[in-house]
């Protein structure tokens, strides 16, 4: 069971905008990023090859307390806070040493996606459920 993951990387150029400063859009990667390494280390994958089921972000949230800059060294710990019958909720929070640099929080559905159908929410498959290792809001 694995509830959450670190992630540990350093800034690239082309993550900073004219300013030399990370633009805001990248923080929403990193915390992809470390999702994906989360899922993995648990030992699947967010997007199998030939599934019918998808994950698309329903609601993100972020609070930026310091910037970051091309060579930083960051860590990026997400975890899972809640799991609803369809719904899984992250925690998020990047730092560079001691420095708390970003607060977030995403949510993703479990969907059927079919080709020529509208997708429509489903419950999360138990493997993810029992992989992820949070327990099931009622």
């Amino acid at each position: 069971m694995t509830s959450e993951y670190r992630l540990k990387r350093r800034v690239q150029f082309y993550e900073t905008d004219a300013a030399g400063i990370v633009h805001f859009s990248w923080y929403l990667r990193y915390m992809e990023e470390a999702e994906h390494a989360l899922w993995r280390e648990a030992g699947i994958s967010i997007a199998p090859a030939g599934s019918e089921i998808g994950w698309p972000r329903v609601a993100i949230s972020c609070e930026y307390h310091s910037a970051l800059f091309f060579e930083d060294e960051i860590e990026i710990l997400m975890r899972v806070a809640t799991i609803s019958r369809k719904t899984i909720r992250y925690e998020c929070v990047i730092t560079r040493g001691d420095d708390r640099i970003a607060t977030a929080a995403m949510t993703i559905v479990c969907v059927i996606k079919k080709a020529g159908e509208p997708m429509r929410a489903l419950p999360i498959p138990t493997d993810v459920i029992e992989r992820l290792g949070v327990a099931v809001d009622a």
